[in-house]
């Protein structure tokens, strides 16, 4: 049988699912060695974990070497080709194994006929977390789509083993089987789920109980008869013909395609009839459903066939209606507006109830299939998130959440920056309508001259409303929003689905990633660099990323495979220098190189651009001009460097003056050498929507504004009442102005004007 790399890749669910049917880490290891074996058609694979406080890794689970060996084998970091793969972070491959100096023989675990070998790093950011390893005794069995899966493995791996590590310390055991915590952790503050339905929320958790009626104790449940489990079979089948009436108003075919299912399987003879016959016998109506319902959902879960996975929904939901009738006990239903509800299952019906009541969104943290219940929240336009994570189970009433199922996050107890940009978010989209008709799709100046409108964005929940609001295009992605959220690096293959729902959803426009931009104002509370004394001037943005190339190469991987079939932009932050330029480009370059050695789909071309940001950047900015593809302003920070003002520090915020005849000098000096190299240039930052800085920038020849969101239509607005001739003359006359007074009674008079 050959060998099926591709469909290996394809399997993280298989694997996820592997763990959630373990009794352990070391359980779910073992199958997972097994399947990646059978995949690869590989005689051996190991997992070794690597024991940070002795500097080791351990032969942890294995298929094809002497069981005896797991636990006890150890090789010290760089030891062996699997030690010196964890050490060095790079995957090593070998077609004869003795031929690699770094090959250890270790006697009685027999691997003496195995030839090829290939081990990968496993490794969550920084954090080295163990190895993957291969073995077969063909001769160069291995090759780079085996290598590229394996990768991809060792990826999903990481996030699993981190997790059921840190499930098993709560517990205080190496084990643990099925025990929910007591609470979530409150230094948990962001989990990765799936997407259900688009959208955002904020709200506080309630926690949704799905259980059926007790029916364990006979005595406590009402005395019913045959008669009374008909009519309410009746019953039941009646609301269920008016909940698809009332809806087929409001969700056209969805919602009724879905409570058409619910009769069909009401109608079963083997459904109620199977109940029937239970109550003939003597069983009690209540308990004949509860058997039933159950018999059934167990039956349907455990099909391979995922149709039929589905209607365990539709089975609980017709049990919960049928016991609610016969025992006519119906289950309060609290008051859900703007809360997050946290189940770990839901009915149709439930969800229906809970949009009547407005609620802000919906976290399901089980594991079963959603699909009904995904159709019905879009349609309900509910944002919900799959989470497999039973903690939330225990999360206190009204804890804070934010939902963003665009990205498939669960942020808990979130901080005050990420509450302010998702209620600006939030804030901006119940505007987007009334603002998206007043909006022209080409922005020009009151002569006729176009200039180009693009958006700046945090998240991907802004590309839809930067759409509707007709943006041009995303001239600045801010990627570091999603490391800054999160309690640990987001793997190459999370970013690459960030990035790729961003280029897809500007299919033939421009759109610009700035590569990660952390320190200063932006730290990540698990990745530390030490203190400094000016983070602002330190280790950040693009010094950070080459400093750490293990953190800056999953994040170029992922943009260049996210950029197939496109023009993909990346721009550098923070640049001070060529040099600085030169070798962000270069290692770009290496990821295309090895992408491509690794036969994975990835852009070859990207453009290369800079943030002029820096003092130093302006006064060599025509030699970095000639070097780039492409340039944009970042003038907040440009602004706050060349005046040496910080803008969050109220003592002198007066003294921070985008118009001082320094900074008016630098974005002209930029300016013109855009145009002298035929540079395409843009400009981000707050004055790049400011009504007294615009006409400066359409005068000194800058026609690509990058703005919030928000600030599209109030942009668009001003450039339009701009005369391009005058605005001309009006930034030579600020030019010559050597006093920020002087600059300031020129923008006075003009002010007078309009």
């Amino acid at each position: 049988m050959a060998k099926s790399s591709v469909d290996l890749i394809c399997s993280v669910a298989e694997l996820a699912g592997l763990f959630e049917k373990g009794h352990g880490l070391e359980s779910f290891l073992q199958k997972v060695v097994s399947v990646i074996a059978w995949h690869m058609k590989a005689a051996v694979c190991s997992v070794y974990m690597f024991d940070e406080e002795k500097q080791e890794v351990v032969l942890t689970a294995n298929q094809g070497l002497n069981p005896g060996a797991i636990g006890k084998l150890r090789l010290k970091l760089g030891e062996g080709i699997v030690g010196r793969s964890l050490l060095e972070l790079r995957p090593i491959m070998e077609g004869t194994s003795r031929n690699n100096p770094y090959f250890k023989y270790i006697p009685g675990i027999g691997e003496e006929n195995y030839q090829a070998f290939l081990a990968v790093p496993i490794l969550r950011g920084l954090t080295r977390v163990g190895v993957l390893a291969v073995q077969d005794p063909a001769f160069d069995y291995f090759d780079d789509n085996d290598a590229k899966a394996l990768r991809a493995i060792a990826t999903q791996l990481a996030g699993t083993i981190e997790s059921a590590k840190l499930l098993m310390s709560l517990h205080g055991r190496e084990e643990h089987s099925h025990v929910v915590p007591e609470s979530m952790p409150v230094d948990i503050k962001f989990l990765h789920g799936t997407p259900g339905s688009s959208g955002t929320a904020l709200g506080g958790s309630i926690v949704f109980d799905d259980e059926l009626l007790d029916v364990s104790v006979e005595e406590n449940l009402p005395a019913v008869s045959i008669d009374d489990f008909n009519k309410a079979l009746d019953t039941t089948e009646e609301q269920l013909k008016k909940f698809q009436l009332d809806m087929e108003e409001r969700l056209a075919d969805i919602a009724s395609l879905i409570f058409s299912a619910h009769l069909l399987i009401l109608r079963d003879t083997e459904f109620s009839g199977a109940m029937l016959k239970l109550v003939e016998q003597g069983v009690h109506p209540a308990v004949a459903v509860s058997r039933v319902v159950e018999d059934f959902c167990r039956m349907f879960a455990n099909s391979e066939n995922t149709r039929l996975q589905e209607k365990v929904h539709d089975v609980r939901d017709l049990g919960s209606r049928i016991l609610r009738n016969l025992t006519r006990v119906d289950r309060a239903m609290p008051d859900f507006s703007g809360s997050i509800i946290i189940a770990e299952s839901l009915l149709p019906s439930d969800l229906v109830r809970m949009s009547a009541q407005k609620v802000g969104g919906i976290v399901l943290v089980s594991g079963g299939a959603t699909a009904h219940l995904s159709i019905l929240a879009r349609s309900l336009d509910l944002p919900m998130i799959i989470v497999h994570d039973k903690r939330l189970l225990k999360l206190p009433a009204n804890t804070p959440l934010i939902v963003d199922s665009e990205q498939g996050a669960l942020f808990i107890r979130p901080d005050a920056e990420v509450v302010r940009n998702f209620e600006l978010l939030q804030e901006t989209k119940k505007k987007a309508a009334e603002i998206e008709s007043t909006i022209n799709p080409e922005t020009c100046t009151s002569d006729g001259t176009v200039i180009r409108l693009l958006a700046n964005i945090n998240l991907l929940s802004d590309l839809d409303v930067a759409k509707r609001l007709k943006a041009e295009g995303i001239g600045l992605y801010r990627s570091e929003f999603p490391f800054v959220v999160r309690n640990d690096f987001p793997s190459e293959e999370e970013q690459y689905r960030v990035y790729k729902k961003l280029a897809d959803g500007m299919p033939g426009r421009e759109v610009v990633f700035r590569t990660l931009d952390i320190g200063g104002d932006k730290m990540l509370s698990y990745f530390q660099t030490g203190n400094e004394a000016n983070p602002f001037l330190g280790l950040r943005a693009i010094r950070l990323s080459l400093r750490y190339r293990n953190i800056f190469a999953p994040q170029i991987r992922a943009l260049l495979r996210a950029g197939v079939g496109g023009e993909l932009r990346i721009m550098f932050p923070f640049v001070s220098s060529v040099d600085d330029f030169i070798e962000a480009r270069d290692f770009v370059r290496e990821c295309i190189v090895q992408l491509g050695h690794e036969n994975i789909p990835h852009n070859n071309t990207p453009l290369f651009g800079i943030m002029v940001e820096l003092p130093a950047a302006v006064e060599i900015i025509e030699e970095l001009a000639y070097e780039v593809d492409f340039m944009s302003i970042g003038s907040n920070d440009l602004v706050q460097y060349i005046l040496a003002v910080d803008r969050t520090n109220e003592k002198i915020a007066d003294l921070y003056m985008p118009h001082h005849p320094a900074v008016l000098r630098s974005l002209k000096k930029i300016a013109d050498a855009a145009q002298k190299f035929k540079k395409h240039l843009s400009i981000c930052g707050d004055i790049a929507s400011s009504k007294v800085m615009l006409p400066f920038l359409l005068g000194i020849g800058i026609k690509t504004l990058s703005v919030d969101i928000r600030r599209l239509a109030q942009v668009q607005q001003i450039v339009a009442s701009i005369d391009i001739t005058q605005a001309r003359a009006n930034a030579m006359a600020m030019l010559q102005c050597s006093r920020i007074s002087e600059i300031n009674a020129l923008l006075e008079t003009e002010k007078s004007k309009t």
